[in-house]
């Protein structure tokens, strides 16, 4: 506990572990482009710089004993570089590489015997179109780009002939339109010491415009059965990647029962944000324990929650303003977080709310009118 930990990156999921570490009163330093990120004003010590430059990353790395992530863009080659001078570095730099590149992500999985859906990989948007004059691809399918994707962008879903004037062209890879019966996710942590624990699944609801979580409630829907299958999935994961700290697995359960891996993120992730209000251990904190090889925490659910979102409205950008948040206050179970962006845009992500409840039906219902009421517009 004693150990300096660095972080790169200073966004929210910043933010959220500079709150759980002041708890165990941990030395935490991040680094980031601007001291207007929501961590910076919470960290024990903020150092400008880039994270995907590799003479920042390297000057910060040596400052601290352990270094993580809140994002997976870094730079890799000097992660490699540190941990050859013995700086402990979570989640390990070849593993990083590797699901940093959605393309190797689905190699990986196709190697390990993992359950996931076909895909194909593809160098542009010149490439698709060749294959599907030559039949080898067929509509309806998913383009996701290889690198930098989030929060919804670097997706392309093509339904029709028309969809393909928007194709991405960038390196991809292109899946069938998988027949989805429900979006699952699991964190899972594990530490050093080869403990492993997950959080229970979550079920997932996206915003059919910005394609981001609308609603994310806990416990899932899913069966007995098929929550075994997904917690086995996570613990095979993590393992098979052998890497410290968490592992948000997002999965699908298709119309046919059939559990496939979507894609995974090794750091703290939108999916687990409920922990810290409706779980025995939060996400955050449970990435901290895992990366210092402490003991990991209980993954137990207190009570049953909805989390939602906080998005910016359609319509505004500029400095940002919350209306009717006094009345989101006044609903009994609502936890609110707020990121402290000072600036809202279309869909961004400003915060979230996380409703606990006696039953699910309660928490909805409150989630609902949460919803409705607030509006994060610009002054």
């Amino acid at each position: 506990m004693n150990k300096k930990i660095g972080i790169l990156g200073a966004g929210q999921l910043g933010k959220m572990l500079c709150l759980e570490a002041a708890r165990l009163d941990l030395d935490l330093a991040l680094m980031d482009k601007s001291s207007d990120y929501p961590a910076a004003k919470l960290c024990k010590r903020f150092v400008q710089g880039d994270f995907s430059n590799y003479e920042d990353v390297l000057n910060f790395g040596r400052t601290v004993d352990v270094l993580s992530i809140e994002i997976e863009s870094v730079n890799v080659e000097a992660l490699i570089q540190l941990q050859a001078e013995g700086i402990i570095v979570h989640p390990e730099p070849s593993k990083l590489a590797i699901i940093k590149d959605k393309g190797l992500q689905k190699e990986f999985y196709k190697k390990h015997q993992i359950p996931t859906s076909k895909f194909q990989l593809f160098d542009d948007a010149t490439h698709i179109r060749k294959s599907l004059n030559d039949g080898t691809l067929k509509i309806p399918f998913v383009q996701k780009a290889r690198r930098d994707g989030y929060d919804g962008r670097g997706v392309h879903i093509v339904r029709k002939e028309e969809d393909l004037a928007k194709l991405l062209d960038v390196p991809s890879i292109v899946e069938p339109l998988v027949n989805i019966e429900k979006e699952i996710a699991v964190i899972v942590a594990k530490n050093e010491s080869g403990e492993v624990k997950a959080f229970p699944s979550v079920e997932m609801e996206f915003h059919p415009t910005a394609n981001l979580v609308e609603y994310l409630v806990c416990p899932s829907s899913l069966d007995e059965m098929e929550e075994s299958i997904a917690q086995k999935l996570a613990r095979d994961l993590i393992r098979a990647f052998d890497v410290c700290g968490l592992l948000a697995v997002e999965m699908f359960l298709t119309k046919e029962g059939k559990l496939l891996i979507n894609e995974v993120a090794p750091r703290p992730h939108n999916s687990g944000h409920h922990t810290l209000d409706s779980s025995m251990t939060s996400q955050f904190e449970q990435h901290l324990r895992a990366i210092l090889n402490m003991p990991l925490g209980s993954c137990q659910n207190i009570a049953p929650a909805v989390m939602i979102n906080l998005l910016g409205e359609e319509n505004y950008s500029g400095p940002v303003k919350y209306k009717n948040i006094e009345e989101v206050l006044k609903i009994g179970g609502v936890k609110m977080l707020l990121y402290g962006k000072t600036e809202t845009r279309p869909f961004r992500k400003m915060g979230h709310a996380t409703i606990i409840a006696k039953d699910l039906a309660e928490a909805k219902k409150k989630a609902q009118e949460a919803k409705s009421l607030l509006k994060i517009i610009s002054t």
